[in-house]
């Protein structure tokens, strides 16, 4: 039931005609309480869209009670028009739900440059809120769908309570979050402080590992929300697992539904220095275009996972780096280690390990295999 699954919470999804297509394109959750306490982490890009920009100023005081989110148009780069559209959509989904509007975040995805068309806006918003339901969990997810080809959603639950979570997103998924919106809801009781620190640990080591482009877009943001419903005040470790449980599965599903993927690639990066080298390792091996289209050919070219480590300033002594590939220790010691013609790439599910042999950190980067239907999805996407 994603958004819904947790007591306190109802959401609906419906169509708009945002979307020339009629498919579902506008979505409400609602926080009922008691506590309507939340916390959220917006993209790190400099550009960022107006719903990005409500959305932090009314976030600061540490509660919302609904967020409106709209697939079929970013209302990104659209100027004070697009600020001015952002704060309607926040007081029409108020006054609708009898809220004060500073209660409400926004969030937009789609095309950038391009304002939404207001009037079907505000009208999908009464819709909407007629529509809401504590089986609205799925209908909403759908409606923030852009180029996914699936819908996500996960749960995670704990000793009388549980934290649900919907996601979209397929591409530009790199650091600073994706190209994704992200709403998480929970009905255990939790401060404000707790939950802003638990979601900021979780995205850390979840989406802000997934990679798939090396893209960062413009409107990427994740809320958590609670409802405190279930009166139980969880202990704040198990919580956080939870929380990172629900991160973790949609940051893969968001992986495994690529814009054109192939393969899903996991790169391991143990052995190192410090946790930020073992990161910017990772994600060095990770953006490797070069690679990526050698393991799309189904090509365990280890050469070129090398390569990329190469241009990092992580330490490590190149003639000790170790490489695996799905299990097969192609390099070792930095030279030629296994047959490479014993690594298995017919499936889905890539694992590169790196061993920098430098220390007793680690850290896991998400990525994808570049296709033609990247190129394809990527080139006609606007028109």
């Amino acid at each position: 039931m994603s958004v819904t699954a947790a007591r306190g919470f109802t959401a609906s999804g419906v169509s708009a005609g945002i979307k020339e297509s009629g498919a579902p394109d506008l979505a409400l959750v609602v926080n009922h309480g008691p506590s309507r306490a939340a916390a959220a982490v917006f993209t790190s890009n400099r550009v960022q869209a107006a719903p990005v920009r409500w959305s932090r100023r009314v976030i600061e005081d540490g509660t919302l009670a609904a967020v409106v989110l709209n697939s079929g148009g970013a209302n990104a780069c659209t100027g004070p028009a697009g600020e001015d559209d952002a704060r309607v959509m926040a007081e029409c989904t108020a006054r609708a739900l009898d809220v004060a509007a500073d209660g409400v975040a926004v969030c937009s995805t789609g095309l950038i440059g391009v304002r939404l068309p207001m009037d079907r806006v505000t009208a999908g918003i009464d819709t909407a809120a007629a529509a809401l339901s504590e089986d609205g969990g799925e209908p909403a997810a759908i409606a923030i769908k852009t180029t996914d080809s699936v819908h996500k959603t996960a749960v995670v639950s704990g000793p009388g309570w549980t934290v649900g979570g919907m996601a979209k997103g397929a591409g530009m998924l790199a650091p600073g979050l994706a190209t994704m919106l992200v709403v998480l809801t929970t009905d255990a009781d939790v401060s404000a402080p707790l939950l802003d620190a638990t979601l900021r640990e979780a995205v850390r080591t979840t989406f802000d590992r997934v990679d798939s482009d090396g893209c960062m877009s413009t409107n990427d943001t994740v809320l958590l929300l609670a409802s405190g419903a279930s009166g139980v005040r969880p202990d704040p470790a198990e919580f956080a697992r939870a929380v990172h449980g629900v991160c973790l599965d949609l940051a893969l599903r968001l992986i495994a539904d690529a814009e054109g993927a192939s393969k899903e690639i996991e790169v391991r990066v143990v052995g190192a220095a410090s946790e930020p080298d073992a990161v910017t390792v990772g994600r060095s091996v990770a953006r490797n275009n070069l690679l990526k289209c050698a393991l799309h050919g189904e090509d365990p070219n280890w050469g070129r996972v090398l390569s990329a480590i190469g241009t990092t300033s992580a330490v490590f002594d190149p003639d000790r780096l170790d490489v695996s590939i799905n299990g097969v220790r192609v390099c070792r010691d930095g030279a030629a280690g296994e047959p490479r013609d014993e690594v298995d790439l017919s499936g889905r599910a890539v694992t590169i390990t790196v061993d920098l042999r430098s220390g007793d950190a680690s850290a896991t980067i998400w990525t994808n295999d570049l296709t033609a239907a990247y190129v394809h999805e990527n080139s006609a996407y606007s028109s």
